[in-house]
């Protein structure tokens, strides 16, 4: 969580963020700055924290703390922020401690760089917290730091530790003051008071509400032991770690159910989690979705991403509805337009693309060994391929392209279209899909594609192999429609489903599993890790599937003069292994694993990349890995949208919102509480 944003930018000159050119800072600094002194521009408090930041709103803001946060900036403590101040800001913004520095200038307010006892003091009693739970400032925590007589100052690297162990502290003495006792327990309501009050921040909505329920299944009674109280405040502090043992387990699986003894197993091996916080995770985890098992999402939902960089540009991004609970019919028909739009142009760029071999793969498989034909005319693919070259031309290697492209968009669109749509049905309320609902959602989509497919293929093989004969009449696309038909366009059918089926039901779930191998640690999939999934995934499928791809080009070209026919499936099969042997299954095998595995890898890196950047918010579910979310601080909130806020200032909002919601240090916003 310190060093957040690491990895989303280049290093430049010591920090992480690429510094905003200084002219063009220079030209925002001079839009917000309102007060002129000596013929210089400055910003005041207001303009800093309420204009250009906008933390506060323009009215009823509490004064005090707009001028503490200015402070932060206002290094010379003139009251005023000069542009060098402004730019020396942004530069330490795009440190990866910028977090610490920037809340070590919150308490640093004469700004000699040191923090004195007094100075933490004057901050301290601001927040909310403090006029909450008032800490005592004579405790010997406090005096281990500042000495015992408070005259000790405390450097930045000092008081970076100091913050990072005073609100577990503050948690302790929360404890303490509810044990009026010293029995070591406290009541459960005082365990929700103290969580609710001190350690708020660190509380999701879902876990807050559950509190009581989450304490009372774990303890005996109605008490809450302090075993158990430092041992939920370290699970709290310690998700990340948390969210890590789980993906040991699963080896970066995020879908996968996890037990408590597997859990358990890779914490002892990996980390130092105590079986009492495995406990509570457990604990808590069945009281929010009751399933006594753990996946990635029940982790999230205990302490989520709080802030994320999208590092995917996009050219639009639409909500189309607000929440997901209100996704009706209508709106599940849109997404589907959606997904068949993109699909169409996905398929297109992939069919584009992989062509050529394509034509070769339909020559080699159409080439018969036990007619009476004579010499086979290619010895091989690559000698195919220099032939088609050297008699048709380059374009020859096109044949049929423009009927591929008519057909191939709305057959891998619906493809695409109805694997996601019955893949989603599959999801439960976790979001994960078993084996055998991969399997169908594919199979449903391979079946679902014949009805485009098979007219398609049955045009494209008939041109493909028609420059196979010398000085041949030129075939054209419509010429072969009106001689086969409406039912001739689907002549082969079966063979296609034969092939069309298992090869979906065997690709996609392939593909998804492959994807998420490839993801990486915050399990956002690369552009080239979606282009190698999508290939790897088509070897398998392609190649498995090719007797039924043979059968299918036999029963659909036109035999010519010496070539046997064939009448239906069976009567094809059985045909070719009587008069070629079981090696003639096989044929073209090579060229169509080249083909498709290419041709889907391009299409699939198609359809995921037009989506990130065309996207439109159905409330469905999006593809895996198709957000970069660079974990930080902050929440969801606290995302700039200020196209001023450049450079170091692009991080600006959640580095504010951090010290909040790491330190639990919140000033109030306005100068008179309002009443909820």
């Amino acid at each position: 969580m310190d060093t957040f944003l690491a990895k989303a930018f280049c290093q430049e000159g010591g920090g992480y963020l690429k510094r905003a050119n200084p002219d063009h800072l220079r030209d925002i600094f001079d839009k917000y700055a309102s007060k002129e002194k000596n013929g210089e521009k400055f910003m005041t408090a207001e303009d800093f924290v309420i204009k250009y930041l906008g933390l506060f709103g323009p009215e009823n803001y509490n004064a005090h703390s707009v001028g503490l946060l200015a402070g932060i900036v206002d290094t010379s403590k003139d009251g005023l922020i000069s542009y060098p101040e402004f730019q020396a800001f942004e530069g330490l913004l795009c440190f990866p401690d910028a977090l610490y520095k920037t809340a070590f200038q919150l308490f640093d307010t004469n700004g000699n760089g040191m923090v004195s006892f007094q100075e933490f003091v004057e901050v301290m009693s601001k927040t909310d917290l403090h006029q909450r739970i008032p800490f005592d400032m004579d405790s010997p925590f406090v005096q281990l730091y500042f000495g015992r007589d408070k005259k000790r100052t405390v450097s930045y690297s000092e008081f970076s530790q100091f913050l990072h162990d005073f609100h577990e502290e503050y948690a302790i003495e929360g404890f303490r003051r509810a044990d009026k006792e010293g029995s070591g327990f406290i009541s459960v309501l005082d365990f929700q008071y103290i969580m609710t009050n001190i350690k708020s921040h660190l509380l999701t909505k879902q876990v807050q509400s559950h509190l009581i329920e989450a304490a009372q299944g774990s303890q005996s009674g109605r008490r809450v032991s302090f075993p158990y109280f430092i041992a939920f405040n370290s699970l709290l502090n310690n998700m990340e770690l948390a969210k890590r043992i789980y993906l040991n387990v699963t080896n970066g699986h995020r879908a996968q159910e996890v037990s408590k003894e597997e859990f358990m197993h890779s914490a002892q091996a990996m980390s130092q989690m105590t079986p009492l916080e495995v406990d509570i995770l457990f604990q808590l985890c069945d009281v929010l979705h009751q399933t006594g098992r753990i996946v990635y999402n029940d982790l999230n939902a205990i302490a989520p991403e709080q802030y994320y960089k999208q590092i995917t540009t996009r050219l639009a991004e639409i909500r189309a509805i607000s929440n997901p609970e209100d996704r009706g019919i209508f709106i599940q028909i849109l997404e589907s337009v959606y997904r068949f739009t993109l699909g169409s142009i996905a398929g297109a760029v992939g069919a584009t693309a992989v062509y050529p071999i394509d034509l070769v793969k339909t020559r080699m498989q159409n080439q018969r060994t036990g007619s009476f034909i004579g010499e086979l005319m290619y010895r091989n693919s690559f000698d195919c391929f220099k032939k088609v070259i050297r008699h048709e031309g380059v374009f020859g290697l096109y044949r049929g392209l423009v009927p591929q492209l008519m057909g191939v968009a709305p057959e891998k669109a619906i493809k695409l279209t109805v694997n996601d749509f019955v893949r989603d049905k599959f999801y439960d309320k976790n979001g994960n899909i078993s084996p055998l609902g991969e399997i169908i959602s594919g199979g449903t989509a391979g079946a679902s594609q014949v009805i485009f497919t098979n007219p398609l293929e049955i045009v494209k093989i008939r041109l493909q192999v028609a420059g196979e004969i010398a000085g041949g009449a030129k075939v054209r696309a419509w010429e072969v429609v009106k001689e086969l038909g409406l039912f001739g366009l689907y002549k082969g059918a079966k063979a296609c489903l034969l092939r069309d089926i298992p090869f979906s039901a065997i690709y996609f779930p392939t593909y998804a599993h492959t994807k998420a191998k490839f993801a990486d640690e915050n399990g956002y999939n690369s552009p080239i890790s979606l282009l190698v999934s999508g290939a790897i995934a088509g070897v398998p499928a392609a190649g498995l599937v090719t007797p039924a791809d043979v059968i299918k080009t036999r029963l659909q070209v036109v035999a010519r003069t010496g070539q046997t026919t064939y009448n239906g499936v069976l009567d094809a099969t059985r045909k070719i292994y009587a008069e070629e042997g079981f090696r003639a299954f096989w044929k073209g095998a090579i060229a169509r694993v080249c083909r498709s595995s290419p041709q889907f890898g391009v299409t699939l890196l198609t359809y995921e990349i037009l989506q990130r950047l065309l996207y439109i918010d159905f409330g469905g579910t999006r593809p895996a890995g198709s957000e970069l979310k660079v974990t930080a601080l902050g929440g969801e909130a606290s995302k700039t949208r200020n196209p001023d806020h450049v450079g170091g200032y692009s991080v600006s909002i959640p580095v504010f919102s951090g010290i909040e919601t790491k330190f639990g240090l919140c000033l109030p916003k306005f100068s008179v509480q309002r009443v909820a």
